[in-house]
C-alpha cells in the first residue's frame, strides 16, 4: 500500500524555548479535530477471505490460489452468527472512538448491495444473502462512534478492471481507455452509493499505487465525496488528496511530519481471519503500543479479522477487553492529547494535553523514580491516575531537571500514568543542562539505585566516566577510587557490568528504545539499561541487523526475544520484544546485551504503506 501525502505539516509545536502551542483553527484544523483527538480506532477486515482463512484478495493476484477456487468462498460466507450490535459494544468499550470496515478489499467483493455495474456482492452472490454492512453501520451511528469506510480502488476480479493478478493484465490502458473510463465510473459510482446510504465521516482508500492520479480521477472523486460530506476525513492513499499519514505495521522510529497521522496494525501477522495464524500480540504490547502512538501524537487503527460466520477470535476480543480495562482507567491521559516531550527532555513516552498545562509519562515498568529534564516551570501537583493512594513527590535543580519519586504506588499491569498539572502551559529547553557528578560523587551515593541511573544517563550521552578509572574489563581487581562514604553496592553493580561501562561509546537516538543505551566500540553489542520492574517484554525498534544472541549482562543468561511485524520481503524491521526473568532483574538495574551480525544499522526512515503481500 503506498503512502502519497498531499500535505506535510511541520511539527511547529515545539520553538526555540520549547514553548508548547496550539494549533490555529482553520476549517481544516477544525475538521481534523475529532479524528486528531480520538487516539484509538478500530480497523475490521471481513470478508470471503475469512471463509478458508487465507489472505485477503492478495491469495489469488500472487498465484497462491487461482480466481475461480477464491471465489468459491462466497458459497461459505455465511454471517450466520453477526451480531453487530455486539460488535459495536465491543469496540466502543474498547475505548476506540471510530471504526472503519472493508466495504470492498482489491477482491472487488461489496459488504452491502451495490448496484453498480457488475458488482459481485454479498447480498447477491453469497450464501449469506444479505446486506451485511447496513446493520454495522447503524449501530455505529446509534453508538455515538465515528464511521469510517475502507474502499479498495482497484478491483482485480471486474472485467473493467486492467490487473486480474500479478502475471495477467486484461489490457493496457491507452489501447482501451473507454474500458478504463467505464472501471471508473464503476467505483465512483459505489463511493457515491457509499456516501449516499451511509454518510460516512472518514474515507480509508487502499490500492492508490496501481495507477496516477490522473488515471484514478482523483481530482473528480474528492469532489463527489465533497458534495455528500464538505468535511469529509481522506487518508492519505487518493494520490495526493488525502488528510493523514497512514503508516502500516511497523510503528514509526521518529515522529511522522505530518500534524494528523494512524497506524493502521494488526494483533497477529494478517489483516482478514486466517485460522492457523496464532502470532497474536499479547494484551500488554498492544497497550504499549498505543502509549507508544499516543506519545508521538498519532491514532492506532488497531485491527480485527471476524470469521465466516461473523464471531470474532477469542484472542482478539482479550486485546480489546484489556485496552477497555485501560482506556477507561486513564481517559485525560489518551484522547484529546497530543505529542509529548523529546527524547532528551524525557527517555520515555509522554504526551501533552490539549490546553498544554498537563504532561502525562507513561510507566512500562514499576521503579523508585523518573526523571524529566529542562522544563522552565514547575508542576504544581502530581498524582498517579487511577490510584489515589499512590505518592508523588517532586523536586527540581537549578536547570529545571525535575526527579519524580513513588512510594505506595500500585503500578499499572501494562502502563502506569503520572499526570503532571502545571498553571500555565508547559515550556521546556531543548538544550539540557545537567550538573553530571563526578565518579567519586557517584560512588559516595547512598542510594546505589540513584547511582546507577546516573551511570547510565552520563553513559548514554557520550560521557564515559570510566575512562582511566581504575575499572577492568572484567570487574575484577578494580583500583577505583574508594573513601569512607564508598557505597558497596554501588561497586558491586560496577564489578557485575564492568563489560558495559569500559570504552562504550554513546547510545541509540530518539525513537528506538525507551531508556538508556550504550554501544561496545566495534558497535556490533548494544547495551540496554532495564530499569526496575518492566510490565512485560522489553521493546526495540529499528534495528535493521539480525540478532546472534541476547543475554543478560554480568550473568551469563541467555533471554528469549521475538520479533512482531518483520515482513521478509521488506527492509523495515520489525519491532523485537525481549523477555527478562524477574528472578533474574538486577535490584538497582539491569543491562541486557544485544549482539548483533554486524555493526549496528538503525531503520529512522518513513514508515509508509504496504504495496504488496507476497
Amino acid at each position: 500500500m503506498k503512502s502519497k501525502i498531499t500535505r506535510t505539516f511541520l511539527l511547529g509545536l515545539i520553538l526555540a524555548t520549547g514553548t508548547l502551542h496550539s494549533q490555529t483553527q482553520s476549517p481544516e484544523n477544525k475538521k481534523m479535530e475529532w479524528f486528531q483527538d480520538a487516539k484509538l480506532g478500530i480497523f475490521i477486515h471481513w470478508g470471503i477471505y475469512s471463509v478458508d482463512g487465507i489472505a485477503e484478495s492478495w491469495s489469488f493476484f500472487n498465484n497462491y490460489i487461482n480466481h475461480e477456487n477464491y471465489m468459491k468462498q462466497l458459497d461459505g460466507f455465511s454471517a450466520s452468527l453477526y451480531k453487530p450490535d455486539e460488535w459495536v459494544k465491543l469496540i466502543k468499550d474498547s475505548g476506540a472512538k471510530y471504526a472503519v470496515i472493508t466495504t470492498k478489499h482489491h477482491d472487488g467483493v461489496s459488504l452491502w448491495d451495490s448496484k453498480a455495474e457488475k458488482a459481485t456482492t454479498i447480498p447477491k452472490n453469497s450464501l449469506a444473502k444479505k446486506d451485511v454492512l447496513a446493520p454495522f453501520i447503524s449501530e455505529l451511528k446509534k453508538s455515538g462512534l465515528k464511521t469510517g469506510l475502507y474502499y479498495s480502488l482497484p478491483d482485480w476480479s471486474h472485467s473493467y478492471y486492467d490487473n486480474n493478478t500479478k502475471t495477467k493484465k486484461r489490457y493496457e490502458i491507452k489501447n482501451d481507455p473507454k474500458r478504463w473510463a467505464n472501471f471508473v465510473n464503476y467505483y465512483q459510482n459505489q463511493l457515491n452509493d457509499l456516501s449516499n446510504q451511509f454518510k460516512p465521516d472518514l474515507l480509508w482508500f487502499d490500492g492508490d499505487w496501481e495507477h496516477s492520479s490522473e488515471e484514478w480521477q482523483a481530482p473528480k472523486t474528492l469532489e463527489n465525496l465533497r458534495k455528500y460530506n464538505p468535511n469529509i476525513i481522506i487518508n492519505s492513499r487518493l494520490n495526493t488528496h488525502g488528510d493523514y499519514e497512514t503508516p502500516e505495521q511497523g510503528i514509526p522510529v521518529i515522529n511522522p511530519q505530518s500534524d494528523y497521522w494512524e497506524l493502521c496494525y494488526t494483533m497477529n501477522d494478517a489483516w482478514g481471519y486466517q485460522p492457523f495464524d496464532k502470532n497474536y500480540k499479547t494484551p500488554n504490547m498492544i497497550v504499549r503500543t498505543l502509549a507508544d502512538v499516543i506519545s508521538m501524537g498519532g491514532n492506532l487503527l488497531l485491527d480485527i479479522g471476524p470469521k465466516a460466520d461473523g464471531t470474532i477470535p477469542a484472542e482478539q476480543v482479550e486485546i480489546l477487553k484489556n485496552l477497555a480495562r485501560w482506556t477507561s482507567k486513564h481517559p485525560d491521559a489518551i484522547y484529546g492529547t497530543r505529542h509529548g516531550l523529546p527524547f532528551d527532555n524525557y527517555k520515555g513516552k509522554s504526551a501533552m494535553s490539549k490546553d498544554g498545562k498537563k504532561l502525562f509519562l507513561y510507566l512500562e515498568e514499576a521503579k523508585d523514580f523518573i526523571k524529566v529534564y529542562g522544563l522552565n516551570s514547575m508542576p504544581k501537583s502530581a498524582k498517579i491516575v487511577g490510584d489515589d493512594n499512590g505518592k508523588v513527590n517532586f523536586r527540581a535543580d537549578n536547570n529545571g531537571n525535575v526527579t519524580i519519586s513513588f512510594s505506595n504506588v500500585k503500578f499499572d499491569q501494562d502502563v502506569t500514568v503520572v499526570e503532571l498539572d502545571f498553571n500555565d502551559k508547559i515550556t521546556f529547553s531543548k538544550i539540557i543542562k545537567k550538573d553530571n557528578l563526578s565518579l567519586n560523587q557517584i560512588l559516595e551515593d547512598k542510594n546505589s539505585k540513584s547511582a546507577t541511573f546516573e551511570i547510565a544517563e552520563q553513559l548514554h550521552a557520550g560521557n564515559n566516566i570510566f575512562n582511566n578509572s581504575g575499572l577492568t574489563s572484567d570487574g575484577m581487581d578494580m583500583k577505583l577510587p574508594k573513601s569512607s562514604k564508598t557505597n558497596i553496592e554501588t561497586i558491586n553493580w560496577i564489578s557485575k557490568n564492568a563489560e558495559v561501562l569500559l570504552e562504550t561509546e554513546k547510545g541509540l537516538p530518539n525513537g528506538h528504545y525507551s531508556g538508556n543505551s550504550v554501544l561496545s566500540k566495534d558497535k556490533q553489542t548494544l547495551y540496554l539499561f532495564v530499569e526496575g520492574t518492566p510490565t512485560g517484554p522489553i521493546a526495540l525498534k529499528g534495528i535493521k541487523n539480525g540478532i546472534a544472541r541476547i543475554r543478560i549482562v554480568g550473568e551469563g543468561s541467555l533471554v528469549n526475544y521475538r520479533s512482531y511485524n518483520k515482513l521478509y520481503w521488506s527492509d523495515k524491521p520489525g519491532i523485537i520484544y525481549i523477555d527478562i526473568p524477574r528472578e533474574r532483574l538486577d535490584k538497582n538495574m539491569t543491562v541486557i546485551a544485544v549482539l548483533l551480525d554486524k555493526p549496528i544499522e538503525l531503520f529512522r526512515e518513513k514508515v509508509g504503506a504496504v504495496e504488496n503481500n507476497l
